[in-house]
């Protein structure tokens, strides 16, 4: 199966400048996960749809997550037109994306993402793509870098942000400041929010999950 089977043009209008542009996006009938990372990146036969997650208008340079892109409010606009489309170099991300591309997609959404304040979970979860992806690409350091980013983010979000209506709780939160730690060689940050998982009563209430963190925080044990 070719690329260009697996993908497809949306139409999307940037509600920054009201331009229009195409963006590719995958077929979900044509998705086929060969795995999953203990840190919950999939892996696919196919193209993986993370590359196409975010959106990027050409014209002013607007970027954002495509569940996020619609949501920009009325104050924010003149932020992005002052320090972001003043500045922009127009270019085309609506094409065939390289991993190296898709992690610059990102990269434009988290500048974005930190001059409208969004949530500290916002910012680590577009953090933890640009390591996924440089993962994807081999490139061990950057990959590190961001996991360690976005692993910080995700700690402050635990500590100061409520989780409701996201797709985020505390379980999985914890779970994953874990296992970000184990991945960047924090080995005493891993158990100990690992250790925080597993007293959760909403882990014990989810068996995948409390197995999943049982089994990392016995790996993290035997990498002394």
């Amino acid at each position: 199966m070719s690329e260009k089977d697996e993908l497809f043009d949306k139409k999307v209008e940037c509600p920054v400048c009201k331009h229009e542009f195409t963006t590719k996006k995958i077929r979900s009938s044509r998705l086929r996960i060969e795995k999953r990372d203990e840190d919950f990146l999939n892996h696919y036969t196919t193209e993986n749809p993370i590359k196409y997650n975010i959106f990027v208008c050409p014209n002013c340079g607007y970027s954002s997550w495509e569940s996020k892109f619609e949501q920009i409010k009325g104050d924010q606009i003149g932020i992005v037109i002052d320090n972001i489309s003043s500045r922009w170099n127009p270019r085309d991300f609506g094409g065939i994306r390289s991993n190296m591309e898709a992690i610059e997609t990102y990269k434009l959404a988290l500048v974005i993402g930190m001059q409208l304040e969004c949530t500290k979970l916002e910012l680590g979860n577009t953090c933890l793509n640009i390591g996924w992806l440089y993962r994807l690409d081999k490139k061990r350091e950057e990959e590190k870098r961001f996991l360690i980013l976005a692993r910080d983010k995700f700690i402050e979000a635990y500590n100061t942000e409520s989780l409701s209506g996201t797709n985020m709780d505390e379980s999985k939160l914890s779970y994953l400041i874990g296992e970000l730690s184990r991945r960047i060689g924090e080995r005493e940050t891993a158990l100990s929010w690992f250790n925080t998982c597993l007293n959760l009563t909403s882990t014990r209430l989810n068996p995948a999950l409390d197995s999943m963190a049982r089994e990392q925080w016995r790996k993290t044990k035997d990498e002394e």
